[in-house]
């Protein structure tokens, strides 16, 4: 049995990752892959908690190995998906969750084709900025590129199987729920996970 690769992506201050970690705390038997930066940690970011923060040399020797998943540059630095625990776990039956950018995203789908994705818009692009700016962890100039970045990330949003709009997050966290929800209820899945109770209901009498 082999679980279900979910991949969340947004443009920077959507609030993806506040979304996904409420997922994760709601939905506790899907396994968050921890991608790899060659970013510093931003203020309270835990390494191996929020990134594996390496740096550029390693990341891109990591690369040459060929130990990534997928890998792009994301606001001039390096982040990507190590390959191994990401198939380790779906080959377990665990559900795994990847918080990655759209060209990773791309990657992910052309090589494993039953994944599930989804976009994070924001309800605008004033609350975009506004959310940006409420950080209060970026320079003027980066907050600048970002907001720029963002057009292009939002552009690809139809390339993903659900869009989800943060306007009001309960509702946003809502709707990821019902997307991990009625994946799991699929017939296909359900009778993986269901295979002793099915045979038991068809046998004979």
């Amino acid at each position: 049995m082999s679980g279900t690769l979910f991949i969340v992506a947004a443009p920077s201050g959507a609030g993806k990752t506040s979304l996904v970690k409420a997922l994760i705390e709601r939905e506790r038997d899907i396994a968050l892959s921890v991608s790899y930066t060659s970013r510093p940690p931003r203020p309270a970011e835990v390494d191996g908690v929020h990134y594996h923060f390496v740096s550029r040399g390693v990341f891109e020797l990591m690369i040459e190995r060929g130990e990534f998943f997928e890998h792009a540059v994301v606001h001039g630095d390096l982040k990507g998906t190590a390959r191994a625990p990401v198939m380790q776990a779906l080959a377990a039956g665990r559900d795994v969750l990847l918080e990655i950018d759209w060209q990773g995203a791309r990657q992910v789908r052309a090589q494993v084709q039953d994944s599930v994705s989804i976009f994070i818009l924001p309800p605008s692009r004033q609350e975009l900025e506004r959310r940006l700016r409420a950080r209060a962890s970026d320079s003027e100039a980066v907050i600048r590129r970002r907001l720029d970045d963002s057009r292009n990330d939002m552009a690809h949003a139809h390339e993903f199987d659900y869009l989800v709009i943060n306007d009001r997050f309960e509702d946003a966290l809502a709707e990821m729920r019902a997307v991990v929800a009625a994946q799991r209820l699929k017939s296909a899945n359900q009778l993986k996970r269901h295979a002793v109770l099915m045979g038991d209901l068809l046998k004979d009498a």
